[in-house]
This record gives structure tokens, sequence and C-alpha cells, in this order.
């Protein structure tokens, strides 16, 4: 049985039916914690009905993230279940357009921002109060390396990224007195299916192969590989447990030393 650090911990998990955010999930199941997710697709939602721990430590919601009052209604939802919550991972986000600056259509660019920054606004202004009632509490904002880097032909993205860490650092000096711990954390090049689109883009406006894009991509590291989705819950459930009761207002980057990023 895996350690259980997270025993008797209670997680909200934003996008958590797919990808970082699932992964996140059955890491903290666990390891202990009882896990509350939302997400917007309804089929990935619906495959996790079928959990051995749903409605037992696992409880799953519909809610589009990027709308505040859907969001009102999961938290009203999940506070039927319980009066506390000991951590909050954000991990909504969009890749948003592929595109040079000047040619980014409007409704992409606040389509982006909206999605990627305002769904934390919305989920982490809910939480708080619950938060508080933990002894421990923790918030985790999911960023990007392109939110310490920048990232060529996605600037919605790159601006969405830099934003988090912004939000990051001002809630960890707002709510270290109240013992919660705020971290981001920056993933690399993940192997998944949202990096596939992301590569098919790129070689779409480039014009060049799909290999060659995806060679691109994992030279850009040090460690010259992908790196995975249990890589980042891996390291939110580092930073939700009692082990890093002294981390906050940290960037942490989970991406084998990102060098580049063009």
């Amino acid at each position: 049985m895996p350690d259980q650090i997270l025993k008797n911990k209670k997680i909200i998990i934003s996008a958590g039916a797919s990808g970082i955010g699932l992964a996140t999930a059955k890491i903290c199941l666990s390891r202990g914690a009882q896990v509350y997710l939302c997400d917007l697709d309804i089929k990935s939602l619906n495959k996790l009905k079928k959990h051995p721990l749903i409605n037992k430590k696992l409880f799953v919601f519909l809610c589009d993230a990027s709308d505040e009052i859907q969001v009102s209604k999961f938290f009203d939802d999940v506070m039927k279940k319980t009066k506390r919550i000991d951590a909050l991972i954000n991990n909504v986000g969009v890749a948003g357009p592929t595109a040079s600056f000047e040619k980014i259509k409007s409704k992409d660019w606040e389509n982006t921002l909206q999605v990627d920054v305002n769904s934390h606004f919305y989920f982490t202004k809910r939480a708080i109060p619950l938060i508080k009632k933990s002894k421990n509490g923790s918030i985790i904002n999911i960023s990007s390396t392109a939110g310490i880097l920048g990232f060529p032909l996605r600037s919605p993205y790159a601006a969405s990224k830099w934003a988090i860490i912004g939000i990051t650092k001002t809630l960890a000096m707002e709510l270290g007195r109240f013992n919660i711990r705020v971290n981001a954390v920056c993933p690399g090049t993940i192997k998944g299916d949202r990096m596939k689109r992301v590569i098919r883009d790129k070689a779409k406006f480039k014009k060049i192969s799909l290999k060659k894009i995806e060679k691109d991509f994992i030279s850009m590291s040090s460690m010259k590989q992908w790196i995975l989705e249990d890589d980042i819950g891996k390291m939110c459930s580092f930073l939700i447990s009692d082990d890093s009761s002294r981390v906050s207002g940290q960037v942490i980057s989970v991406d084998g030393h990102t060098e580049r990023n063009d």
C-alpha cells in the first residue's frame, strides 16, 4: 500500500477527469485523501462514476470552471458533503491559439484568459474560507514553464500562466498568517493528448512534419524526455502533505530543466 501521507486530507481538483487532473486525483486517492473533482467533460466524468471509491472517497461534479455561477454551485454541492477543505488544485487551462501576436483574434485571446486565469479566481475565492478551517492548508496553481520563459506563437497562454504566478506569489503573502501555503507548479512538455494537439497546431503553422516538431519539443529540456502526468501529481501530493509545511510562495518547475522554449 502506498504511503498514506494524505490520509484524511480533503482535496478539490478542477478539471480533474482527465490528464494531469486525473493523474493527480488517482495519486491523492492512493495516499489516503478524499477527492472532490469537477470537469466539463461528461464522458470522462461518467467513466469515473465506475471507480471503486466513488461516493466514498471520490466525488465527481459537472462544472464549467470558466463560469462563476457554475463554480459557485459546485462549491455549494461540495459543502453538503464537507465543511472543510485541506487543499485546492487549480488545474483548469486551455492551450489557446497558435499564431503570431498580430494575427491573434481578440475573442481567442479573451477566451484563453477567461478560462486560464478567471477560473483560478473563481475557485480560489470560494475555497479560501473552507481552507482556513484546515490546520495545514495548501493551494496549488498549475502554471507552466511558459509562465517563466514565455512561449512564441502562444502569447495568450504564456500571458495567462505568468498571471497565475503573480496570483500565487500574492496569495502566499496574504494567506501565510492563516497557515495556508500557496505554490505554483510549472509542468514542462507533458506527454498526452493536449501536447499532441499543440504539436499538430505548431506543425501546421510552420508547415513542417509532426515528427520534427515532436523531436524539437523533447530536445528543449536537459533531460531530453517527456514529462509524465504522474510527475505533476506526485509533486502536488508532496505540496499538500505535511512534509511541505514550510514551502510557500514557490514556483516549482517539473520539466527536466527547460533550456529553451521556442
